[in-house]
């Protein structure tokens, strides 16, 4: 009976000693998986910041560059202007003088040379700033009609869109856009043209159609400024 008693009392020994071992691996275990649950809490943290910076970081960025375009488009807007007097002096300098025949004492209107494509350029430009979208249209489209080869063009049909747009006409204003693609695929304007198109489509709800144009814009302009606007766009409109 001792003998059975003994042999009792170290199997429940050993099975206490196994069991303490086997908490202790179980604690080790859990202290483990503590341990790299933090760590995977810590990374997961460190990439949550690191996203926000980078998004406020990229945000900074695509702002420093909308006010360089802005600070661009002024110097061009004053170019452009320039080149408008320097037209319009030359045209005056190069008018023939009006000479009346002889004995005729009427008064004899001065010829007036038709304007170049800065000046008509300039002449809308400032009825598209003025609010005055109808006039300044027309004086683009006339731009166009006179001189459709001027390297003038794609701007004349991109503020024609714009002013479709300024007045609410989505449907003429994405045709506008569209326009300055097809016609003048190699022009600065072209990216600017496809991304506003894409915008405007956005902005009807036609979210599948816009994905798709500013993938184009990506795409077919991959190292313009519009190029990385649409890829921004297309990450936070999946």
């Amino acid at each position: 009976m001792r003998i059975l008693q003994g042999d009792i009392l170290s199997f429940r020994t050993e099975a206490a000693r196994a069991d303490s071992a086997r908490a202790r691996q179980l604690a080790a275990v859990a202290a483990s998986l503590g341990t790299v649950a933090d760590s995977v809490r810590a990374t997961s943290d460190r990439l949550t910041r690191f996203q926000g910076d980078s998004r406020g970081e990229l945000r900074a960025i695509q702002q420093q560059l909308l006010q360089i375009q802005e600070l661009t488009g002024q110097s061009q807007r004053r170019l452009q202007e320039m080149r408008a007097e320097m037209e319009a002096r030359a045209q005056q300098a190069v008018a023939p003088p009006v000479v009346a025949p002889p004995g005729d004492t009427s008064a004899i209107a001065p010829v007036q040379a038709a304007p170049g494509p800065n000046q008509l350029y300039q002449l809308a430009y400032d009825q598209l700033r003025r609010g005055s979208y109808s006039a300044a249209r027309a004086g683009f489209e006339e731009l166009l009609r006179r001189y459709p080869t001027s390297e003038l063009a794609p701007d004349a049909q991109i503020n024609i869109a714009e002013a479709y747009a300024a007045e609410g006409t989505s449907t003429a204003a994405d045709s506008a856009y569209a326009a300055v693609v097809e016609k003048y695929p190699r022009s600065m304007r072209a990216s600017t043209a496809l991304y506003k198109l894409a915008l405007s489509i956005a902005r009807q709800g036609r979210r599948a159609d816009a994905r798709t144009t500013m993938d184009r814009v990506v795409r077919e302009y991959p190292t313009s400024d519009e190029a990385d606007l649409a890829r921004e766009w297309l990450r936070t409109n999946r």
